[in-house]
Formats: C-alpha cells, structure tokens, sequence
C-alpha cells in the first residue's frame, strides 16, 4: 500500500515546532524572515510561508507587521516547563506571576507627583530615548494622514474657525459621532449630556472642580493613574488610596468601609484597562460599585480613555451604564485610540453638566474647532472600527512579547501584570529595587521607563516600573530590555 508522504511545508513547521518544545526557541524569539528561511533550509518561499502560517493558526507563533515573526508568549504558559534558559540569566521567570493585592494604609494624604510626572515626560524623547515610559501608545498606530487631510480640507473649504464658534458644549457633529459611538457600544446617550474639552485631562478636571472643593477627600485606586492625582493636586485636595487588585480592581467592601469611617467627596476611577494595572472590571463589582455612591451620594468620576483597546471580542461595559442618579461623570478621549496630537476629549458629567460647562467656558473658553471638526469628519466617514481591531491586534502581539521579554531577562522574583487591554505593563521588581535609582541609570543610557512612585501619594510602590508595550518590536527595544535585565542584576549581586 502506497502511504502519503508528509507535505515540505508540515515537515518544515514540526522542525519548528520541535525547536520550541525542546527550547531552542524561546518566547519573543524572532524567526528568520521568509526569505532567510527559504535560503536556509533550500525551501521555496511559498513552502515557508505556509509552514509559517500553519504555526499561526496552531497559536504558537504570530506575525507582527515589517518586523516578522515571533514565537507567542502565551506558548511560553502553556508549555513552560518544556522550555531551557538562557545561560546568561540564569535567573529568569518564564511566566512571571502577578503583583498581590495592594494594601495601602486607609489614610488620606496630600498629593505631590507633579514634579516627578513632569520631570518623567520631559524625558521620554531626550535624545530619541527609548520611549518604554512613554504615556500614550506609539503614534504610528494612529492614521495621522488621514485626519491631517480632513484638517486641510476643512481650511480649504473656510467657514468659522474662531474661538467663539464652538463655545461649550462643542462642535454639534463631534457631538453627534461620540453619541453614536456610545449608542453603538451600548450606552444610550442624549447628545445634550455631551461636553467637549482639551482631551481627558481637562474632562477629569473640571469633573472634580464640580463635585469638590479643597481639602476634601478624594478616593482613588492604588496604584491609580497620575493623571487622577495631577488633578487632586491642582484643586488643594487630598487624597486616599484603597486596595486595589491587578484583576478584580478597586476593593468595594474596603472602600465602604473607609466611607463609613471619614467623609469621602468623591471617587476617581478607571474600571477598563486601568492605567497602570491593566485589569477590566467585572460586572458585579461595577454594579456594586455604582450603588455604593448612590446610596451615600458620593459622585464617581470615571476614566474611560482605553474603553476601546480592548482584548477581548466584545466592548467593555461602563460605570455610567448602571447610573440611575446621575452620579457618575464619565470622563474619555480619543488620544490613546485615534490621535494624541489633537487632544480632543468629553465628558458626560450627569447630573453636575450645568456645572461642568460653566467651568469649561471660565477655564479655557473653548476647544479648538478644527480638531474637532478634523475628528468628525473622519467618524463620519467610516473606518474607525477597522482601524481600532488594527490597534487591538497589534497590542495584544506587543504585550505577549514583551511579557515574555521582561519574563525571559528579568531577575528572579519580577512580577507582571496580564492586561486583558490598554498598552502598559505593571512590574514588580525585587524588593530591594530603587525604581528611581533605576530610572536615571536607564535614561543614562538611552531607555525610558516609568518608576512607581508616579502612582501613588507614598512610596508603596518604590520597587515597581511601568513599561509602555505599544510600540513596534524593533532590535533597539529588544536590547533595552535585555539591558535592563544586566543592570537589575548588577544590583542584585
């Protein structure tokens, strides 16, 4: 009988598999190139990308857009104990376990990480650094033409572009496209309860201007994005961080129990892809969250900047969409999903609207028209969502290899966050670890990180970093991690 002999393209994918089994590739390996391949092995190109794609589809290896191939992270978890190290660090965690559960003490504070934050910023591009602390994805994942060619069509065409055209609330047809963007994301809402401003940071500003005044105590997530302090520090006001977990999010029954103790103002949160944690909130925990305020009358001020860099296939509910009362000010942008050179946010602040436009009107008068009629224009004419499964693809492959990077060179001990969205990694170093101390020497040489105590109103998080995985893979990113890896075992030893 005759047998059927096995395919060159499934000969030359098991090889490969082979090499990943036995360790020879490792998780964030790069493959040769298709061609690389083709001449090494005496292969057609067409029998390489075939084996290539077979691996794909069996999840082991992903493709990344002019940078290759790359064996997948998320074999390095499913099969870790099959896989060697590297000689050269010796002390590496293939799959890196999680941060615990934070437990601040239940004590407000005033806020000073201005300074640091501004300090942190002003350095992520000195001398093309490598941007691993940057705050906003890369760039190049956003269609910067394009909205730059509705900008000039806008000024070609004339009309009003003065500050006094779009006075608060904003430019109806941003207007209309950010209320249809809701509705089809599942949250109905009246285009009278929109207001404009200079991107989230103004949003969360003038929300907490509106429901506190200085002195008041303002809770947050520890660690919480320091866009949330830089406010709380703007307005005099204080404040206090509550357990938070790196899947779960803010402890509700702490942070109730904390109300039943001191008089809280209002809390700020970012329940989706949580900056710098990475966790969605579950369902129940933001109901409960929601009635929690009701009940106490305690306005939630909500972060919703990285609502659409989601993982998963499905969109990522609200707090707002279990507001009965009005008391939750929903606060987002399109600087992390569709351009951060415009800085065009909204709000819908509830019951406190009236408030919050007159406060954007004494604060800045208006936002810009162009911007928001460039934005328009371009949710006008389709292809945001297209666009935005791009951007999720190419972040969930960025976040895979860098986990297993920082996994793979690191020091024993290191502890990663697994975002399930958003572009940033959480990392807990050894305890000994001075992330500030390891901020300068990295920035001496060239690489960018963000040290933890931008995070937080204490030094709790002396031993963490946060790490930005959104930009392309590129040997220059590679080597600042191995990098990173030698100095923290030089402290180490």
């Amino acid at each position: 009988m005759k047998t059927t002999r096995q395919p060159l393209y499934q000969r030359f994918a098991e090889q490969i598999r082979a090499s990943l089994q036995n360790g020879v590739l490792r998780p964030g390996d790069r493959l040769s190139s298709v061609r690389q391949a083709s001449r090494q092995h005496g292969l057609s190109v067409t029998t390489v990308v075939r084996a290539y794609e077979l691996l794909e589809s069996g999840g082991l290896i992903e493709s990344h857009p002019q940078s290759g191939y790359f064996v997948r992270a998320r074999f390095a978890a499913e099969s870790a104990s099959a896989l060697t190290l590297d000689p050269a660090f010796p002390a590496v965690n293939v799959s890196p376990a999680e941060p615990d559960r934070s437990q601040p003490l239940p004590v407000s504070a005033e806020v000073d990480v201005s300074r640091h934050v501004l300090a942190t910023l002003k350095s992520i591009h000195q001398n093309d650094a490598i941007p691993l602390g940057s705050p906003y994805p890369d760039p190049t994942l956003f269609p910067a033409r394009r909205i730059s060619q509705y900008n000039g069509a806008i000024l070609r065409s004339g009309g009003p572009l003065g500050v006094l055209d779009d006075l608060p609330p904003g430019h109806p047809d941003l207007i209309r496209q950010i209320v249809r963007r809701h509705l089809e994301t599942g949250l109905s809402v009246d285009p009278g309860d929109v207001v404009i401003t200079v991107g989230a940071t103004e949003a969360i500003n003038l929300c907490l201007q509106a429901v506190a005044k200085a002195g008041d105590t303002i809770a947050v997530e520890s660690p919480t994005f320091y866009a949330m302090l830089h406010a709380i520090e703007r307005l005099g006001m204080r404040a206090i961080e509550i357990p938070t977990d790196p899947r779960l999010g803010m402890d509700i029954a702490a942070l109730k129990k904390i109300m039943q103790s001191q008089p809280i103002a209002a809390c700020m949160v970012m329940p989706n892809f949580q900056n710098p944690l990475g966790f969605e909130m579950p369902e129940e925990n933001k109901r409960q969250l929601v009635e929690l305020g009701s009940r106490y009358n305690m306005p939630i001020i909500e972060n919703g900047v990285c609502n659409e860099l989601y993982f998963g296939t499905a969109h990522p509910s609200v707090l707002k969409a279990y507001d009965k009362r009005g008391i939750v000010l929903y606060c987002s942008s399109f600087s992390k999903s569709l351009t951060s050179a415009y800085r065009i946010g909204w709000t819908l602040p509830g019951r406190y609207r009236e408030q919050v436009e007159k406060l954007k009107f004494l604060n800045t008068l208006s936002t810009s028209t162009l911007p928001q009629r460039a934005i328009a224009a371009y949710l006008t004419a389709g292809g945001y969502d297209r666009h935005l499964r791009r951007v999720r693809r190419t972040l969930q492959q960025r976040c895979d290899i860098m986990s297993a990077f920082v996994g793979r060179f690191f020091p024993a001990g290191t502890r990663i966050t697994r975002p399930t969205g958003g572009y940033v990694l959480w990392i807990e170093l050894p305890a000994v670890i001075d992330s500030m101390a390891l901020y300068r020497q990295a920035l001496a040489e060239g690489i960018t990180i963000a040290p933890g105590r931008l995070f937080s109103t204490s030094d709790a998080y002396r031993s963490f970093i946060r790490m930005n995985y959104s930009y392309s893979w590129t040997p220059q990113i590679e080597q600042a991690i191995r990098r990173l890896g030698e100095m923290l075992a030089a402290i180490l030893e």
